[in-house]
This record gives C-alpha cells, structure tokens and sequence, in this order.
C-alpha cells in the first residue's frame, strides 16, 4: 500500500515537470489545410502529362512509359491527326497499381509524362483512381509557368529533304 502511494507521489511531480517543460516550447503542429508542408525534392506524387508552349499535347504514343513500368499501370492507344502526328487517343493511368517509381518519366523521349507534387488525391471509389488523359493534361490556357525545365522546349520538326539529299531542320 504504501509502496503504491509511494510511486503515485512520484509521478505525479515527473509527469507535471515533463508538462511545464512542454508549456514553453514552439508547437509542432501545422495547420494543415491551410498551410500544407513542403515536400521534398525528390518526392513524387500525381502524374501530370505536360504541353507545348502552343498548346498541343507533348506525348506521341511511343509507349515507352507503359513499357517501363514495372506495375504495369499504364494504358494508351495511338492515333494519327490529318498532317500525320501521333498522339494518344487513349491514355490512362491506374494510380492504385502505380508504385510512383518515376520510371515512365525517365523513359519518356518527348519529356510529356512528370510526377508532380501533388499528394492530396484520396477517394472512396476505386474508380476514380483510374485517371485519363483529360484529368492528366495540363490545363490550357496556363495561369502559372511550368515548374518543369525542359531539355528540349521546342516541338521537333520533321525532317525535310533538300535538293541536294541532306536533311535539313
């Protein structure tokens, strides 16, 4: 009995120290739908499926993204304009089957598919997981600039035969 009062007398003095001490320090917490945290520089979140500066889409259905995904999470049928350019007809992604390795932006040769920053895609429908190429396209007109740097900004131009046989740009 009297051991137990013992320890109860105590605690109580440790557990309000801990307390106090606690009083005067900066709070931990953010106030999160308000202010939202940054993330590293190297995280990867929602994909995003970027433009040109005049407005067409930068992915031609190459398919090397859907070839170098692991998780085998990306969809896409080609199709052909008038003037004879790809593009995709259908493009999907399963985010819930997507492991956000970043390996389909490595592999892309046009540099038109990005992991963004975007974290704050949550559901309660597995349906709405499957995001299609209006979801992922960039909105145009643009109201910011891309934070993407481009390797190549410019749309490649097909090449041209000249009167001497040597390709010209």
């Amino acid at each position: 009995m009297f051991r137990v009062l013992k320890e109860v007398f105590i605690a109580i003095p440790k557990g309000m120290f801990v307390v106090f001490k606690q009083m005067f320090h900066k709070p931990v917490t953010v106030d999160y739908p308000f202010v939202k945290p940054p993330m590293a520089p190297r995280y990867r979140g929602l994909h995003f499926l970027e433009r040109y500066d005049d407005g067409s889409e930068r992915c031609v259905c190459c398919g090397l993204c859907a070839a170098s995904c692991p998780a085998d999470a990306i969809y896409m049928e080609p199709a052909e304009t008038e003037r004879g350019e790809r593009y995709a007809k259908i493009y999907e992604i399963n985010e819930l089957r997507c492991i956000f390795c970043g390996f389909c932006e490595e592999a892309c040769p046009e540099e038109a598919i990005f992991l963004g920053k975007e974290y704050e895609f949550a559901s309660s429908h597995r349906d709405n997981f499957i995001y299609t190429k209006d979801d992922l396209l960039v909105k145009w007109p643009r109201t910011k600039p891309s934070e993407v740097k481009f390797l190549r900004p410019m749309r490649r131009v097909a090449w041209q035969q000249s009167e001497e046989g040597r390709p010209q740009h």
